[in-house]
């Protein structure tokens, strides 16, 4: 069973776009990252998902369950957290976790306490007095605490410091190694690359490409270094070009035997042809965006 299957969802708020046509495919137990920069559609899907907000058109199915009939249902089994909690300001932070638990209706005082301690939180401080990244971790505790089958997370790093983003990623591993699925947005693709299975890249509210990270990473560009040249000749497929002194630096996505052929002319003294980085690859899927 997937955990989430959408088919050409679409949400617009009046004439402005939210998202066209989102088609995506979250098997369950998968670690799911979707990429993209602000304002390209992550928080309007999600909410779309939550039944936070209604489609305009198309559907959308968690667990194999319609969004919008069985929305309560559904969100018994959901974790969410959002890019931006709120919280009663003058509420201790324990308060906030009980309360949070109790409108479930379910005891989590031993996973709460458990979590509170991974991530350092004192949770007698009032919500006032917290940082950023202190109310950010109330929020995880939250989405967490109850143990849900699916974590749905919207930019949820944000805030927290290096060290404090290590431990929230282990402990998204554990939850996952038990059989939870992960849904996260990002537009830190570091983070993406390292922690999860697949990936989906939207932008302008549209789906540009869903695949595994290992396949993202296939995407047949090339990151190519040279030193020796002080110009690099005309070449089709050439993108991101930087130059310092005589070292060339460049993504390249045409025909390898051309980049080849070009290169056997030059005096170089140096060549170094890797494979791009995913943050290098996801720019590659946006120029391809850009050419159309």
């Amino acid at each position: 069973m997937n955990a989430i299957q959408t088919e050409s969802l679409t949400k617009y708020y009046g004439k402005s776009r939210g998202i066209i046509d989102v088609n995506l495919t979250v098997p369950e137990g998968d670690f799911f990252g979707f990429i993209g920069p602000n304002g390209a559609g992550k928080s309007t899907t999600i909410r779309t998902l939550l039944g936070f907000i209604s489609p305009t058109k198309g559907k959308a199915e968690i667990f194999g369950k319609d969004i919008r009939s069985k929305k309560v249902e559904i969100l018994s089994r959901v974790g969410y957290m959002p890019s931006e909690a709120a919280f009663y300001h003058n509420m201790k932070v324990r308060e906030v976790i009980r309360y949070s638990a109790a409108l479930r209706g379910i005891d989590c005082d031993q996973e709460a306490k458990r979590l509170c301690s991974r991530l350092e939180l004192d949770t007698e401080k009032k919500i006032s007095e917290l940082s950023l990244g202190n109310r950010k971790k109330v929020s995880i505790v939250c989405a967490l605490q109850h143990e849900p089958t699916l974590c749905i997370l919207d930019e949820p790093t944000s805030g927290l410091d290096p060290l404090m983003q290590r431990e929230f990623y282990t402990i998204l591993e554990e939850f996952n190694e038990k059989g939870t699925t992960i849904f996260l947005s990002s537009h830190v693709l570091s983070e993406v690359q390292r922690h999860c299975k697949h990936a989906a890249v939207i932008r302008d509210g549209q789906i540009l490409v869903s695949d595994s990270i290992d396949n993202l990473g296939q995407s047949h560009t090339k990151r190519v270094a040279l030193r020796g040249i002080d110009t690099l000749p005309q070449l089709e497929g050439v993108r991101n070009l930087e130059q310092n002194g005589d070292a060339v630096n460049f993504l390249y996505g045409g025909r390898l035997d051309e980049l080849l052929k070009t290169l056997s002319g030059l005096p170089l003294t140096d060549v170094n042809i890797t494979e791009p980085d995913l943050e290098e690859i996801f720019i590659h899927y946006y120029s391809k965006e850009e050419e159309r």
